[in-house]
């Protein structure tokens, strides 16, 4: 029971009054089982977060991965990750750029994303970086299926999203959205109540949100290595750009592979395609073959996470934001 509840809650956890109740049906188990194993899960840190998963762009923030070259790698990472925008931050095992994080800034912002960048390699002494913006978003998605095979595929459906006015109310049910579900029977009641709505609106309001793209999917993420997926690579692939698109929207299709992107090419950095690939370190292996062998795709490199530094939801709408650019800025 515990893989089919791990891949329910993974796609998409329900938005109910009491959701435990109703996967409890989905699963012939009752709401008490069901609770006790998500706290339990939680307390084995398999269960890393349950939270609304946020759309940067829609949300009006500006988001890019960046590559740093640092020699006293502990100290640049401490220092990168007091900005409020880090989501993920890791050492991975290239030769050149050794720590890796995704950054996003509001579009209020002073400094700007790439201002923000200069700052934080000034600080960390870098001493040579990459930024790699996403081009091309074929998948991104993090659903670990310990029911399946790694070569397994699945059908990627493109959303078509309306238009809705967003207002205060939208603005603050996304900030408390954010915020992680605890294992109680009614897990959104304290938010109902901090807005003063009752339950049909405040699950109203997330649909149409949901159905206009700011709030991508409401779930949990798992930690990786503690759920059993102990490799986590980053593959990079150098693709003829000529047919990188139609490369790009069959490796997503690949169950194991969680994110898929073109991102831009630099005179000291020629791959164009990402794909980040979970599994075993077989299974790993295998799906890399598999792509590399199909596509005719020599010139790869598959970037192990050595060590994670960071990796938490980002708080929008935080003043944080504000905060970390006050401090930063006084001195560039």
């Amino acid at each position: 029971m515990k893989d089919e509840f791990l891949k329910i809650i993974q796609s998409s956890f329900p938005l109910e009054k009491r959701p435990f109740e109703k996967i409890a049906k989905k699963l012939n188990s009752t709401e008490e089982e069901i609770l006790d194993l998500y706290k339990n899960l939680k307390e084995e840190k398999i269960i890393r977060q349950t939270s609304a998963i946020l759309e940067t762009k829609k949300v009006g923030y500006k988001s890019t991965l960046v590559a740093f070259s640092v020699k006293d790698i502990e100290k640049a990472a401490e220092i990168i990750n007091t900005h409020p925008g880090v989501s993920h931050n890791y050492e991975r095992n290239h030769e050149i750029f050794n720590l890796w994080f995704t950054l996003a800034v509001p579009e209020d912002s002073k400094l700007g994303i790439e201002k923000t960048i200069e700052i934080l390699a000034k600080v960390t002494n870098t001493e040579q970086y990459i930024i790699l913006p996403t081009i091309k978003m074929f998948k991104i998605g993090v659903v670990l299926d310990t029911t399946s095979s790694s070569v397994e595929k699945e059908e990627i459906k493109r959303k078509e999203y309306k238009d809705i006015n967003l207002t205060q109310l939208h603005k603050d049910i996304m900030y408390y959205l954010q915020k992680d579900i605890m294992p109680v029977k009614e897990p959104f009641k304290e938010i109902v109540e901090t807005l003063n709505i009752d339950y049909d609106t405040f699950f109203e309001e997330i649909n149409n949100l949901l159905e206009a793209g700011y709030i991508r999917r409401f779930a949990t993420i798992l930690n990786h290595r503690k759920a059993g997926f102990t490799a986590n690579a980053m593959v990079v692939w150098n693709v003829p750009d000529e047919v990188v698109n139609g490369v790009g929207e069959e490796v997503s299709q690949y169950k194991s592979v969680s994110h898929c992107y073109i991102r831009p090419r630099y005179q000291n950095w020629h791959y164009n395609l990402f794909s980040m690939i979970h599994g075993k370190s077989e299974e790993v292996n295998q799906v890399i073959t598999e792509i590399s062998k199909k596509f005719n795709l020599k010139d790869f490199k598959p970037l192990y996470s050595t060590r994670e530094f960071k990796k938490s939801r980002i708080e929008y709408f935080s003043k944080s934001f504000n905060e970390w650019e006050e401090i930063f800025s006084k001195n560039f």
